[in-house]
């Protein structure tokens, strides 16, 4: 009677595992990956080294906002920028102020002195189904000014959602 009682112990353990180790699969691969975040081109948002998790989930039923942290993937490495202008819509930096749709779009999350090393673009029409992407340390960041163009929605992955390191910068992206 014990040694049943025991192996049916390791056998709801055993189960409760593989429980788990699916679940955990699943999420990985369809709702949460973690990103480490390489450079310095979203600075002071992100910063070389730190570990976010992105939702990949998020765009199955919504599309990329105006504001929202992207995970770009390309062939050999991925990019974590910011989308600035949705399909369809026109952008231009002129004199250190971008325009949308030659309405004036205010950046809260961009430093002064990032602006004043943003140079003039534009205007620049966005196809449908593309995103106009930029870093907020718009100085050194290569974006749709300067080498990646525009993004494709196909090639966005997930949003940047939570600073999980280092454990002192906890918190979210967004």
């Amino acid at each position: 009677m014990a040694e049943t009682k025991k192996k049916n112990e390791w056998i709801e353990w055993g189960k409760a595992i593989f429980i788990a180790i699916l679940l955990a699969f699943f999420l990985k691969t369809f709702v949460f990956a973690t990103s480490i975040v390489e450079g310095e081109s979203m600075v002071p948002t992100l910063e070389d080294g730190e570990r976010v998790i992105f939702n990949k989930f998020v765009y199955l039923f919504d599309e990329p906002d105006r504001g929202d942290i992207v995970i770009i993937q390309r062939p050999i490495k991925n990019y974590v920028k910011r989308v600035i202008a949705l399909p369809g819509e026109t952008v231009e930096m002129q004199g250190h102020q971008l325009y949308i749709d030659g309405q004036k779009y205010n950046k809260t999350f961009v430093s002064e002195d990032a602006i004043n090393h943003t140079g003039n673009f534009g205007p620049i029409q966005v196809p449908e189904n593309n995103y106009f992407v930029m870093g907020d340390n718009r100085a050194i960041s290569k974006d749709s000014r300067n080498g990646l163009g525009f993004i494709n929605e196909d090639n966005i992955i997930g949003r940047s959602e939570i600073i999980i390191y280092p454990f002192d910068k906890w918190s979210m992206t967004r």
